[in-house]
């Protein structure tokens, strides 16, 4: 069991696990079983979740970029729905971002859907007091959502770009398709439009996908049960807001944002979760 492991192998063990490290790999260099560092890893997650939803609140955030990131569980959708596999499929974590902070305020997994739209952007508002400016794609789910969220208290643009190909995610695609053009349009408010990028939240997700397992490119890493995905992206949000140092702002994101006077390390994240 994961309780009876010191202070030290849990330390040693989530930090592999933030820095990418696959769960074999982190059993075959620590001598922790596998199931063991799964446990951990979903207490560590729960934990990390309450964490940032307990210190992220009130936020002064005056321009957020969103965006979705796909993943999948168990197997990829055409797969799953061909083998009636349930609780497989496509999985998206959608991600905002403090373009000035970096500060990842909030994110939500689920399916790229309107329901889960106005989820993720409620609970952004929730957590904000300020007038923001918002960048998002061209998904047209965040318009309705945004407005309802905020009402009139935003400024909102979107970034529409148009590829070589439309299916940014066939199974067969293993370069970035090229871009033809970029357009910016104005949708809710008096966005500046020279604020309007998507160009932070577009390389967290370089990001995360270079740093949590479950969503790297091309391997077996992928999550076979939500619960382990959804505690995987708590965790890494919660070591990227808290321990890893950004490097363009020189300290880490809630440090920048004035959450946090210090940076945080893996073992002190453990301590306040299963320490």
């Amino acid at each position: 069991m994961s309780n009876n492991l010191s202070i030290e192998t849990k330390t040693l063990v989530i930090s592999m696990l933030c820095e990418g490290n696959s769960i074999r790999g982190i059993e075959r260099m620590t001598g922790t079983n596998r199931q063991t560092i799964m446990r951990l890893g979903v207490r560590m997650g729960e934990g990390c979740l309450k964490i940032m939803q307990d210190k992220f609140q009130r936020l002064a955030i005056p321009l957020i970029q969103v965006d979705e990131l796909w993943g999948f569980i168990g197997a990829k959708q055409a797969t799953a729905k061909a083998n009636d596999l349930n609780g497989c499929g496509d999985v998206w974590t959608w991600v905002a971002i403090d373009a000035e902070t970096k500060l990842i305020p909030c994110f939500v997994t689920g399916k790229r859907d309107k329901y889960h739209a106005k989820l993720f952007v409620d609970d952004l508002a929730s957590r904000i007091v300020n007038r923001p400016q918002i960048s998002s794609d061209a998904l047209g789910a965040y318009a309705d959502a945004i407005e309802r969220a905020f009402g009139d208290g935003v400024d909102y643009a979107a970034v529409i770009k148009t590829y070589t190909h439309s299916n940014l995610e066939a199974t067969t695609r293993y370069t970035p398709p090229e871009i033809l053009r970029v357009k910016k349009i104005p949708v809710q408010g008096l966005p500046d439009m020279k604020l309007c990028s998507t160009s932070y939240v577009e390389k967290q997700n370089h990001t995360i996908r270079m740093h949590c397992r479950r969503l790297s490119r091309l391997t077996n890493a992928f999550s076979k049960k939500r619960e382990n995905f959804d505690a995987a992206i708590a965790l890494h949000f919660a070591y990227y807001n808290f321990c890893k140092l950004h490097g363009t702002i020189r300290c880490t994101p809630a440090m920048e944002a004035g959450i946090e006077r210090s940076q945080w390390t893996p073992r002190t994240l453990v301590e306040m979760i299963d320490g």
